[in-house]
């Protein structure tokens, strides 16, 4: 208990816990001012994530379900050379983002289904490779309406899946205006072209190269007309067939994150002088196709 007589002599002797007590007060200083020096990096960091990368931080990743959903409890390998995916890490722009796949000849790839994982519908097309086509790239152009992973999943003949992604900043894909005046794209709707280019090496037999380009506004029915404000109708290249001389190269199924007038950069072994023969489907039931003769272009 404290001593109501005590004077100044008590005060005195408690001289040494007071000195004690500022020297705590003083340690806890010193140490909330380095936390806040190392937290500092940190908070500066997340300040400078823009809102696109701050709500990407934040959103709990789609991919675990949609594995589920499309290949159900199958296995999917990672981490080897089956199959590879180019994309950019940073998309210049989210309407036109360049996709190259890439297939091991060794694996005996039959099925590639490409996966924008944050996009309103992830599937963005499904690929169906003839066995004995030589096809081990192929490219396309997507969508991609908010910063996502791209998954690729390549399926053997014998029925094993491999997995890759890359992760892509990009976003309002999917709702970018069209590029083309809309009159002027049903006009040229349905148009195809198809170039060839030089013959490369791979794997020690001769490959060739072909693009096919098809025009199709490939609306994805979240875009808006520039004048009514109203959305446009979804209407898209649902399906697609390539063949050589009556044998099918590859197929494909395709959906909104398609990019407008879609376009497909692939190799393939045989003889270049065989015709090309192209089918587009659409989502209004039209149907385009075009034989392409050797010199033609």
């Amino acid at each position: 208990m404290l001593d109501a007589h005590a004077g100044p002599h008590r005060q005195a002797t408690h001289g040494s816990p007071r000195r004690t007590s500022l020297a705590s007060v003083l340690s806890l200083a010193v140490l909330a001012v380095s936390a806040l020096t190392l937290s500092a990096p940190a908070a500066f960091a997340q300040s400078t994530l823009s809102p696109a990368e701050a709500a990407a931080a934040a959103m709990e990743s789609a991919w675990p379900g949609l594995k589920g959903d499309l290949f159900g409890d199958r296995p999917l390998v990672e981490g080897t050379d089956a199959i590879a995916l180019e994309a950019p890490a940073r998309a210049t722009d989210p309407a036109i983002v360049p996709v190259k796949l890439t297939l091991d000849p060794a694996k005996n790839i039959r099925k590639v289904t490409l996966v924008i994982d944050e996009n309103p519908a992830p599937v963005a097309a499904t690929f169906d490779i003839a066995e004995g086509s030589g096809l081990t790239e192929l490219s396309t152009r997507v969508r991609v309406n908010a910063y996502t992973d791209i998954h690729a999943v390549a399926e053997s003949a014998d029925g094993t899946l491999y997995v890759t992604k890359q992760y892509v900043k990009a976003a309002g894909g999917c709702a970018a205006p069209a590029a083309k005046d809309a009159e002027v794209a049903a006009k040229q709707m349905g148009q195809m072209k198809l170039r060839a280019f030089a013959a490369a090496d791979i794997g020690g037999a001769a490959t060739h190269e072909a693009q096919l380009m098809i025009r199709h506004p490939n609306n994805s029915g979240l875009q808006k007309d520039q004048v009514t404000l109203l959305y446009i109708p979804a209407h898209f290249i649902t399906d697609l067939e390539v063949d050589r001389g009556g044998e099918r190269l590859f197929s494909m199924t395709g959906g909104i994150s398609i990019s407008e007038d879609p376009s497909f950069r692939f190799n393939y072994r045989g003889d270049p002088s065989v015709p090309f023969h192209a089918k587009a489907t659409d989502t209004d039931g039209n149907v385009f196709e075009k034989t392409f003769a050797p010199e033609q272009s």
